[in-house]
């Protein structure tokens, strides 16, 4: 019988924000597949070692990050065959995700490449887990929320920010300095925050006015909210 196949959500950093159904499959499933790379390691990995099965067979999913998205594909396709003769030996194999499999998760990519029962363990979101560090809301009411990849052109920006009180930048390592300048010209900076690796042991938390580090880690995002409620004019 053909295994079946987790993707299963690590949360954002803290183990102890994997969710309790994520930590009982783990403690059993016999393969273990999760990404990896060469700048930011197996953060996946890191997350949930502590609750992982010890003699569980592991997979290493070697990630490019790269611009071209022609090796990542590639990755991908020798990952899916590496995990499916795992399945077809009637193996069940659990694939780690930062975050949520689905929320911009590279989980997702192993759906159509796999052909086996899968099921999705949610996980904590990076998005909600920097609101909880600031200990502010990301929105209320009526307010509109945007999630806005940091590589999207200015113009599209621009425009997304201007029909919203609210928003979350993600993915901004490099591109930090240009997404600054934007939320300065869209009036969205003024509230603005920055939380890298957010509930990891190497947080960190800074107004967007105070930023002055050299360092541009890719796991931050940046909040911000020019609403009407009290902590939009704080």
């Amino acid at each position: 019988m053909t295994g079946t196949m987790y993707l299963i959500g690590t949360g954002p950093g803290d183990p102890e924000l994997l969710t309790l159904k994520a930590a009982r499959l783990l403690a059993k499933v016999p393969v273990i597949a999760y990404p990896a790379t060469e700048n930011q390691g197996a953060m996946a990995l890191e997350i949930a070692r502590r609750h992982i099965n010890p003699n569980a067979k592991l997979i290493p999913v070697s990630l490019p990050m790269r611009l071209d998205r022609a090796p990542a594909q590639a990755a991908y396709d020798i990952g899916a065959r590496a995990i499916q003769l795992q399945l077809d030996a009637g193996c069940d194999v659990a694939y780690l995700c930062e975050g949520d499999p689905l929320f911009y998760g590279s989980a997702m990519y192993l759906l159509d490449r796999i052909d086996a029962p899968v099921a999705v363990v949610p996980g904590i979101t990076s998005l909600t887990a920097a609101a909880a560090a600031i200990v502010r809301p990301l929105a209320a009411r009526n307010e509109t929320l945007k999630i806005l990849p940091a590589p999207l052109p200015d113009e599209r920006l621009k425009a997304e920010l201007g029909t919203t009180p609210a928003a979350a930048i993600i993915k901004v390592g490099r591109h930090f300095d240009r997404i600054r300048g934007l939320l300065e010209a869209t009036g969205h900076a003024q509230n603005a925050v920055v939380v890298e690796f957010a509930t990891g042991q190497n947080q960190r938390i800074t107004k967007l006015s105070d930023f002055a580090h050299d360092t541009r880690p890719y796991f931050s995002i940046i909040l911000c909210s020019a609403g009407e409620e009290a902590w939009s004019k704080s």
